[in-house]
C-alpha cells in the first residue's frame, strides 16, 4: 500500500537555513552572479570597480585639501599657481567621487531588479507547485504580501549593503591605511577604536529600541483596526447604543500607542546623545594627537586639517547607521518570509522520468480507494467503481459523504492513502501531473473567474484558441446571446472573482471554458447548482451534447440531473452504499430512494408555494 507523504514543515530544509541572515545572503548570491547571464556578471564587476573608484576619489579629497592648506600657509603664498592647481584637483576629485557613485547605481540597477524579478517569479511558480492542502491552510493575501515584501526586502538589502555598508567599510580601511602610512599607527588605532565603539553602541541601542518601535507599530495597527471595524459596523453600534464603549476601546489602544511612541522617541534621543559623545571623544583624541605632532614640527597645519577632515568624512555616513541597521534587519525578516515559501516542500511530485498519460478510451477506475485529509479522520473507505469509455457515472450522497473529494483525488491535488486511481490502466501517480490535468475537464460547483474579460475567461480553457472557437464554445454553453447583449460583448470585464456576473452566468462561462479545453474525461461537480430550474434544463441539454461519447463523472446534489446516468454510485459516510441505474435504485427502496422522495417533496412544496403566490397576484 502506497502512503501519501505528509506535509512537511517548510523550515526543515537541509543545507542552508534560509531564515538565517548569512543563509539568506548566500541564497541570494546566485541571482546576483548567475551562471547563464554573463552580461549580469559584467555589470556586477563594473559596479564593484565603480565602487572602488568612488572611494579612491573620496579619500583623495582631504589629501588635496591638506596640500592646498600647506601651500597657502607657506612663505607668503608666493607660488600662487600651486594652490590653484591643487584646488582644481580637489574639485575634480569630488566630481569623480559623485560620478563614480552615480554610474555604480546605474550599472547595478539592472542586477538588483533582475534578482528581484527572478526570485519573485521562482516563488510564484513554486506556490503553484505546492499542494491544495498548503493553500487551504494559508491566506492567499498573506502569500502575496510575503512575495511583495520579500522582493522589496531584496531591494533594500542590496541598496544598503552595496551602496552604504560595503563602501563605508572600504573607506574606513582606506582612511586608516592612509593615516598609518602618512603619520603613525596611533591615528589609525584611535580612528578604529572610535568607530568600533560607535558601531557597537549604535547596534546595541537600536536593537533595544526595536522592541519599543515594534510595540508602537502593533498598538497603532490595533487602534486602526478597531477604528475601521467600529465604523464599518456603524449601524450595529447605533442599534445597541455602544458609542461610549467603542470610544473606550479606541482610547485604550491610543494609550498603548502613546506610551510606546514616547519610549521610542526617548530612546532615539539616547541613541543620538551617545553617538555624538562617542564622535566627540574620538575627534578630540585625534585632534590632540595631531596638535601635539604639529607643535613638535612633525606634522604641518595641513596634516591637522587632513586628520579632522577624514574623521568628519567617516562619521557622516555613520550617522545613518541606526537607520541602516533597522532597515537591513527588516529586509532580512521580509526575505525570510519569502524564502520560507520558496523552501516549502512539494507534497505531490512527479516520479523521476514519469511518462505522460496516454488516453485511448478514458476508462476510469477507482480501486479500493481510501483517503483522509487528516490521518485521524478518514473521508473515503475502500471506494470502488469503474466508468466505461464514453459512459457517464454519477456520484451522489449527503453533504460530507466525500463526493467532492473524488474530483480532488482524480486531479491529484492529493494522493490516495490506499488503493489506486486508474485511467486506461495507468495509475495516475505514475504519470505527469501536467498530462493528467490536461486530459480532464471540470465544471466546478463554485466558479471563480479572473478579473478580466468574458472572452479571456472562456479562452482560459485553451489560451491558443481562436475567437471563433471561443464563440462556438459560448454557444454550446448557452451564454453567447447574453454576451452579445452586453455593451462590450466578449470584451466585457467580469470584475474580481467574476462578481459582476450572476451565479448562473459564471457557471455558463465555466462550462464554455471546459468545452473549449476538449478534454478526454469530463467532471461535473455540482455543475448546475447555481442555476434556476429553467436554465438548469437548458444547461443539462448542453452538457449532454458535449459529454456524448466522452467518459463523464458527475457529482450531483440534485438527483434529477443524473437520472440518465449509466451508473449511479451512492456514497454514505465515505463508503459505497448502493450502485445501479436510477430505476434500479428506486426499486431497491434504500438510501437513494429516500433521497429521491425528499427532493420530490421539496420540489412539490416549491411548486405549491409558487402557485399560491401567483394566485394572490391574480
Amino acid at each position: 500500500m502506497r502512503r501519501r507523504s505528509q506535509p512537511s514543515d517548510p523550515l526543515n530544509v537541509p543545507g542552508v537555513d534560509p531564515t538565517q541572515d548569512v543563509g539568506m545572503i548566500r541564497r541570494l548570491l546566485p541571482y546576483l552572479w548567475p551562471k547563464d547571464r554573463p552580461e549580469i556578471r559584467v555589470r556586477v564587476a563594473i559596479a564593484l570597480l565603480m565602487l572602488v573608484g568612488a572611494k579612491l576619489a573620496t579619500v583623495t579629497v582631504p589629501i588635496f585639501y591638506k596640500r592646498a592648506v600647506d601651500a597657502l600657509s607657506g612663505a607668503g603664498g608666493a607660488e600662487i599657481v600651486v594652490p590653484i592647481a591643487i584646488v582644481m584637483a580637489y574639485g575634480a576629485a569630488r566630481v569623480m567621487s559623485q560620478l563614480f557613485t552615480e554610474l555604480r547605481e546605474i550599472v547595478f540597477a539592472r542586477v538588483a531588479h533582475q534578482a528581484m524579478h527572478q526570485v519573485a517569479l521562482e516563488t510564484f511558480q513554486h506556490l503553484h507547485r505546492l499542494s491544495l492542502r498548503f493553500h487551504l491552510d494559508r491566506q492567499t493575501g498573506g502569500l502575496n504580501r510575503a512575495i511583495e515584501r520579500g522582493t522589496a526586502g531584496i531591494e533594500n538589502l542590496l541598496h544598503f549593503l552595496i551602496f552604504q555598508i560595503i563602501p563605508t567599510i572600504l573607506e574606513i580601511v582606506m582612511v586608516c591605511g592612509i593615516l598609518w602610512w602618512l603619520y603613525d599607527w596611533r591615528f589609525a588605532a584611535v580612528t578604529l577604536v572610535t568607530i568600533g565603539l560607535y558601531v557597537a553602541y549604535t547596534f546595541a541601542i537600536t536593537a533595544w529600541r526595536l522592541r519599543y518601535r515594534r510595540k508602537m507599530l502593533e498598538a497603532e495597527g490595533e487602534a486602526s483596526t478597531k477604528a475601521i471595524d467600529s465604523l464599518l459596523n456603524y449601524e450595529t453600534v447605533k442599534y445597541f447604543g455602544n458609542e461610549a464603549h467603542e470610544a473606550r476601546r479606541f482610547d485604550v489602544s491610543l494609550d498603548s500607542y502613546e506610551r510606546a511612541a514616547i519610549l521610542s522617541k526617548t530612546s532615539l534621543s539616547l541613541l543620538n546623545v551617545g553617538q555624538g559623545f562617542t564622535i566627540a571623544i574620538g575627534l578630540t583624541a585625534v585632534m590632540l594627537l595631531a596638535a601635539t605632532e604639529v607643535a613638535a614640527g612633525r606634522m604641518t597645519v595641513g596634516g591637522f586639517v587632513l586628520v579632522n577632515a577624514y574623521l568628519i568624512q567617516l562619521y557622516l555616513p555613520l550617522n545613518f547607521l541606526g537607520m541602516v541597521y533597522r532597515e537591513v534587519r527588516q529586509a532580512l525578516i521580509d526575505m525570510s518570509s519569502m524564502f520560507r515559501l520558496l523552501h516549502a516542500r512539494e507534497e505531490i511530485v512527479d516520479k523521476p522520468g514519469a511518462p505522460a498519460l496516454r488516453v485511448e478510451g478514458a476508462r476510469l477506475r477507482f480501486e479500493q480507494v481510501g483517503f483522509g485529509y487528516d490521518p485521524r479522520r478518514k473521508i473515503l473507505h475502500g471506494v470502488d467503481f469503474e466508468v466505461e469509455p464514453g459512459h457517464m457515472i454519477a456520484i451522489v450522497g449527503a453533504s460530507g459523504a466525500g463526493k467532492s473529494t473524488i474530483s480532488r483525488l482524480l486531479f491529484r491535488f492529493y494522493d490516495v492513502d490506499s488503493g489506486r486511481i486508474l485511467i486506461d490502466g495507468q495509475d495516475i501517480r505514475d504519470v505527469t501531473q501536467a498530462s493528467l490535468r490536461a486530459a480532464i475537464g471540470i465544471v466546478p460547483q463554485d466558479t471563480v473567474l479572473f478579473n478580466d474579460t468574458i472572452g479571456y475567461n472562456i479562452a482560459y480553457g485553451r489560451p491558443d484558441a481562436s475567437h471563433d472557437e471561443v464563440v462556438a464554445a459560448a454557444k454550446l454553453a448557452r451564454i453567447h446571446d447574453f454576451v452579445l447583449s452586453l455593451p462590450d460583448g466578449y470584451e466585457s470585464r467580469v470584475g474580481e472573482r467574476g462578481l459582476k456576473l450572476s451565479g448562473g452566468e459564471r457557471q455558463r462561462v465555466s462550462i464554455a471554458r471546459t468545452i473549449l479545453k476538449r478534454p478526454k474525461l469530463l467532471v461535473f461537480d455540482e455543475a448546475t447548482s447555481a442555476l434556476d430550474t429553467r436554465t438548469e434544463k437548458e444547461i443539462q441539454e448542453s452538457l449532454r451534447q458535449i459529454s456524448a461519447g466522452t467518459t463523464t463523472l458527475t457529482i450531483a446534489h440534485r438527483l434529477s440531473t443524473v437520472v440518465d446516468a449509466d451508473q449511479i454510485v451512492v456514497l454514505d459516510k465515505g463508503r459505497v452504499a448502493e450502485r445501479g441505474r436510477h430505476a434500479e435504485l428506486l426499486a431497491m427502496g434504500g438510501l437513494y430512494a429516500q433521497m429521491w422522495r425528499r427532493q420530490v417533496e421539496v420540489q412539490e412544496a416549491e411548486i405549491r408555494a409558487e402557485a399560491a403566490r401567483l394566485a394572490e397576484k391574480v
